[in-house]
C-alpha cells in the first residue's frame, strides 16, 4: 500500500493573539471541557443508576435530571436523549483518537497509528471498568442501547477509515487498484479486533491484562492486512526500511540459470516455496 503524510494545512486565526492572551484562553478551554465532561459523567451516573432500580422504559429524562441536581434544560444541553446519557465519554474520546492521528510521526505507518488511536476506546472503558460492565450488561437488555452503540462505534470507524483513505497517493486511485478497498477493510478489521476483546474483557467482569490482549488482536490484523497490501508492486531497495508485516514473506531474482530467493526469517515456509515455484515455472 503506498502511502503518503498529508500535512495539515495551517488555520487562519481570526485575529492575533499575544503570547500572553493565548495560555490563558487554553488554560480557559481546558477548565470547560473538564466541567463538561464531569456533569455528562454525572447525568450518566445519575441515569445508570435509575435504570438499575426503575428499568430504562420507566425512566424519565425530568427524573435523571433531578437524581443529577440539575434542571430538566441542562440535561439537554449535554445530552439529546436518554440513551445519549448512557455513553458520556464517547465525543471527547473521538476527539482524542483523531488527535492521535493528526499527531502521527512521518515515519509511523498509517495503520499502526490506527490502531494507536483506537486504544483511546479501550483507555475509556478500562478507567472505570465497574460501570463500563453494568453499561454493557444494560446494552445487552435494551434494544435502542444497542442502536446507540452501534452508531458510536461506526463514528470511529468512520474516522479511521477516513485517515487511511487520505494517506494514498493519489496517482495510486485507478481501476484495478484495491489498495482503496483494503484501506477500508483493514479499518473495520482494527474496530472489530478491538471490540471483540473489549466484549471479551467486559463479559469477564473487567478482569484481565486487556492492554496485552489488544496488542495481540492488533498483530494480527497487521499480519493479515500487511502481506496483502501493495502485492504485486516492486518491491523496496534494501536501503528503505519498513515493517516486516509490510513485506512480502520471500522475493526471488534471476541471473541466468541461478535463482535467488530472500525470504523473512518468520516467512510462512509454504508460501516461501509458493514463490520459488512460481519463479521455476516462469524460467
Amino acid at each position: 500500500m503506498q502511502y503518503v503524510r498529508v500535512m495539515p494545512k495551517a488555520v487562519k486565526t481570526p485575529r492575533a493573539t499575544s503570547s500572553s492572551d493565548a495560555p490563558q484562553e487554553s488554560a480557559a478551554g481546558t477548565r470547560a471541557a473538564a466541567q463538561r465532561l464531569k456533569m455528562r459523567r454525572e447525568l450518566a451516573a445519575a441515569a445508570m443508576e435509575l435504570f438499575a432500580t426503575k428499568g430504562y422504559e420507566a425512566t424519565t429524562v425530568d427524573e435523571i435530571a433531578a437524581a443529577a441536581g440539575v434542571a430538566r434544560r441542562t440535561f439537554f444541553r449535554h445530552f439529546r436523549s436518554k440513551e445519549e446519557a448512557i455513553f458520556p465519554d464517547h465525543d471527547d474520546t473521538l476527539v482524542r483518537a483523531e488527535a492521535v492521528l493528526n499527531a502521527a510521526p512521518p515515519h509511523e505507518h498509517p495503520l499502526d497509528t490506527v490502531c494507536r488511536g483506537i486504544k483511546e476506546v479501550m483507555k475509556m472503558y478500562a478507567g472505570s471498568p465497574a460501570i463500563s460492565v453494568a453499561r454493557y450488561r444494560l446494552t445487552r437488555e435494551v434494544p435502542t442501547l444497542r442502536e446507540r452503540e452501534i452508531a458510536s462505534v461506526a463514528r470511529y470507524e468512520r474516522l479511521f477509515t477516513r485517515y487511511l483513505l487520505g494517506h494514498f497517493d493519489e496517482r495510486d486511485h485507478h481501476d484495478g487498484n484495491d489498495d482503496p478497498l483494503l484501506a477500508e477493510v483493514a479499518a473495520s478489521a482494527v474496530v472489530t479486533a478491538h471490540n471483540h476483546v473489549l466484549r471479551r474483557w467486559l463479559r469477564a467482569g473487567g478482569q484481565g491484562d486487556v492492554e496485552s490482549q489488544l496488542d495481540h488482536a492488533f498483530a494480527i490484523v497487521r499480519e493479515t492486512f500487511g502481506t496483502g497490501i501493495g502485492a504485486g508492486r516492486p518491491a523496496p531497495s534494501p536501503q528503505q526500511t519498513q515493517p516486516s508485516w509490510e513485506t512480502p514473506a520471500a522475493r526471488v531474482s534471476t541471473s541466468g540459470d541461478v535463482l535467488v530467493a530472500v525470504a523473512r526469517t518468520d516467512a510462512p515456509l509454504d508460501e516461501v516455496m509458493r514463490t520459488i515455484q512460481q519463479a521455476l515455472t516462469k524460467g
